[in-house]
């Protein structure tokens, strides 16, 4: 799910709905060719529901973009402030995390914040994508899964990869564990 606080429907839900009309596609077309049912997209788009990262990642297949442009806002300014409480947040699949997105969605460079509790894990099992990535331990410790490889990372120490390696991040400790990933470019 992701959560957003612009306008009626919010930011997604405004940009879900530029996206189809200018398609032309219907809430009917658009949830056929997403796998997805009508009512969640009207719900999304009046911002009634947050849609899971898995919808965001089909409707953005559709649309041929990356799931970066249903976070697009009016066009960047030269500086963009970033506050708590005010940021979207993308869950994964089963509600299993949920990054806050700190970076805006200019579809360069993706940064995120992300808390594990003691036994998650991001998925079920590593995937990779298409991407350069870094991770870096702001508390806790992560152990980042990187092509069957597991690696303990404290506080103050970081992971840079190709994402194309199957990778995920998972929390064996006993306290929480608080990182930033950073993307580049974001996954769609």
């Amino acid at each position: 799910m992701c959560s957003s606080t612009a306008g009626e429907g919010g930011l997604i839900g405004d940009q879900l709905r530029k996206l189809r009309a200018n398609r032309g596609l219907s809430l009917r077309a658009l949830a056929e060719e997403a796998g997805v049912s009508a009512t969640l997209l009207s719900q999304v788009e009046r911002g009634v529901t947050d849609p899971s990262l898995s919808t965001l990642r089909r409707l953005a297949e559709v649309f041929g973009e990356s799931v970066a442009v249903l976070f697009e806002e009016e066009p960047a300014a030269d500086v963009v402030i970033s506050r708590p409480g005010e940021r979207a947040i993308l869950r994964g699949p089963r509600g299993s995390i949920g990054y806050e997105r700190v970076t805006p969605g200019d579809g360069k460079l993706e940064v995120l914040r992300g808390v594990l509790r003691p036994g998650e894990a991001t998925s079920d099992e590593p995937r990779g994508h298409a991407s350069q990535e870094c991770a870096f331990v702001l508390s806790g410790a992560l152990t980042v899964e990187l092509g069957g490889i597991a690696h303990a990372l404290l506080a103050g120490e970081a992971v840079t990869f190709d994402s194309r390696t199957p990778h995920r991040y998972r929390n064996a400790s006993a306290d929480e564990v608080e990182f930033l990933v950073s993307v580049t470019p974001p996954v769609p």
